[in-house]
């Protein structure tokens, strides 16, 4: 066929976005067919008008959807007609033991649970009474199940009152909630540089304007705090002190105790993500137990228990609770009953402990399988943590690295998908080692990642 020329006239978002959407649009409309050929990058960049890495960008996203797969030494070409009957592996969370060895999702490993949770159903049901946990409740409501959850956050050095405990599906709804109780259209949120990506969409979704602060290897700067509420009046500041994403680090208590000083100074409210805080055995006090009066702590048991079990505990100011209930009420009216019953069971029979444990040591033996397959490499990360920060040396940029580990079978997230509006990506990546349930894929995916960091320059991505 003739050289692929896509049309981009008309299309929103980013030009690599643009670019995909096209690709999607002439593979549904049969002008781009299975087997098809796609030009190589850069013959395509001058083609199009575009510049060769938001081509490969590009590229390396339609790859992730499933459109086209690259063959090392061949190029990109258009994947086969999907079966309908077969589920899209980007639709699921599953953790298959074949295809690409998957380092870019940041989750525990699940196994371990199911025999708990066997045992939990198997107890619900001998003791009747089902029938509620299928009914409605109030998201003010459930007293056990907040209590459950005050005495696990207490576990961290928190006086939790279970009077503010919101009840979450896990701490994504947490925070979209949080969000939503916090700010108006025009408001300005502070974040951290590189921070959690899904933060930016849900501000923006809400009218607010996200300004990304710097960031040092203890995480966010206090100077960079105080000049960014003068000049921008901030309504709220998110951030991730402790194993922080996807930087790994952990902020000391002093600085935490800087920003919780410049806070209340500027009247700023505080939400802190903790996800990950249950996973190191040692950690300094939340920013929560320093300010309570105007800090939003937000947790689940996602990435300290089990991934699919969607619990998720907002501890908010006491002024603030009505707010935060208000805005559960609208987005989903109440966390799963049933999944919050087993939760508050774990929470105080000591199964999730138990379950914690293991995710520590599974995580430990992962990062010990990093340290031998990395070693001489630049990357930092906790002991106990799920993930890693890897920088790359020259002329490697974190794009065009990610988009050829994705050919040679590892997928893995550059730190552009963490940056926040305006600030720079360093030339680094997130790689997270619980996903994969398999030893053997993990030392693989690892393996791979340090023969390409050995190469530089691969093929037709020339960094």
């Amino acid at each position: 066929m003739a050289i692929w020329t896509p049309s981009l006239h008309g299309r929103s978002g980013t030009r690599a976005t643009a670019l995909v959407e096209a690709l999607r649009d002439d593979i549904a409309s049969g002008l781009l067919k299975p087997g098809d050929r796609l030009p190589p990058q850069r013959q395509l960049a001058d083609v199009v008008g575009l510049a060769p890495q938001t081509v490969m960008r590009a590229y390396a996203e339609a790859a992730r959807r499933g459109y086209v797969r690259g063959e090392v030494g061949r190029g990109t070409f258009v994947c086969p007609a999907r079966d309908p009957r077969e589920p899209r592996r980007d639709a699921t969370l599953a953790r298959p033991d074949a295809g690409p060895i998957d380092f870019s999702q940041n989750l525990p490993l699940p196994g371990e649970a199911g025999p708990a949770l066997a045992q939990a159903l198997v107890d619900l049901a001998r003791a009747g009474a089902c029938p509620a946990y299928l009914d409605h409740q109030r998201p003010e409501s459930a007293p056990a199940h907040r209590e459950a959850a005050a005495g696990w956050m207490s576990g961290l050095g928190l006086a939790a009152d279970a009077r503010q405990v919101v009840l979450t599906q896990g701490a994504q709804q947490g925070l979209m909630a949080t969000l939503m109780a916090l700010l108006k259209p025009g408001d300005v949120l502070l974040t951290e540089a590189l921070s959690y990506a899904p933060i930016q969409g849900l501000a923006r979704h809400l009218g607010a304007r996200v300004v990304g602060l710097a960031m040092d290897d203890e995480g966010l700067l206090p100077d960079a705090l105080e000049s960014a509420c003068r000049q921008h009046r901030p309504r709220a500041l998110y951030l991730t002190p402790t194993l922080q994403t996807p930087t790994t680090a952990t902020m000391g208590e002093d600085r935490r105790r800087q920003l919780v000083r410049i806070a209340r100074a500027q009247d700023l409210t505080l939400i802190e993500d903790d996800v990950f805080g249950f996973l190191p055995p040692q950690r300094p006090l939340p920013l929560a137990a320093l300010a309570p009066e105007r800090c939003f702590f937000v947790t689940s048991l996602s990435k300290s228990v089990a991934p699919g079990l969607r619990a998720g505990f907002v501890l908010a100011p006491p002024d603030r609770v009505p707010a935060l209930v208000a805005a559960v009420k609208l987005a989903s009216w109440m966390a799963p009953p049933l999944m919050m019953e087993i939760a508050a069971r774990w929470m105080t029979d000591g199964v999730a402990a138990a379950l914690n444990a293991s995710q520590r040591a599974h995580a430990a033996r992962r990062q010990a399988m990093a340290r031998a397959a990395l070693a001489g490499l630049d990357y930092r990360a906790d002991p106990h943590g799920l993930h890693l920060w890897l920088h790359l040396p020259e002329p490697w940029t974190a794009d065009a690295f990610a988009a050829q580990a994705e050919r040679a079978g590892v997928l893995l997230r550059p730190a552009s998908a963490f940056a926040a509006p305006g600030a720079r990506a360093p030339s680094a990546l997130r790689l997270c080692l619980s996903h994969e349930a398999s030893d053997d894929r993990v030392a693989a995916g690892l393996a791979v990642v340090a023969e390409l960091i050995g190469k530089g320059v691969v093929d037709d991505f020339v960094v």
